[in-house]
């Protein structure tokens, strides 16, 4: 796959990803809540752009690394 392969339309099969998003953002609210005593919250004395950014480039790198590793099993 390269990074301007067109994908297919999608189907209406499987399992709804809404539901695995909602249960995984549910887990991760209780574990920062675990990790820092609070659920995130407005006006906490960050920087939530820069929190955001950091975020996404972690991000960037994760999914460039399965596209890598996926070419290489191709």
């Amino acid at each position: 796959m390269t990074f301007n392969e067109r994908e297919p339309q999608p189907t209406g099969n499987g399992d709804r990803v809404l539901d695995y998003v909602l249960e995984a953002l549910i887990e991760r609210a209780e574990l920062g809540k675990k990790k820092y005593g609070t659920y995130l919250r407005v006006d906490n004395g960050r920087d939530p752009l820069v929190d955001a950014l950091q975020e996404a480039m972690d991000l960037v790198m994760y999914l460039a690394q399965a596209i890598m590793e996926k070419n290489e099993r191709a």
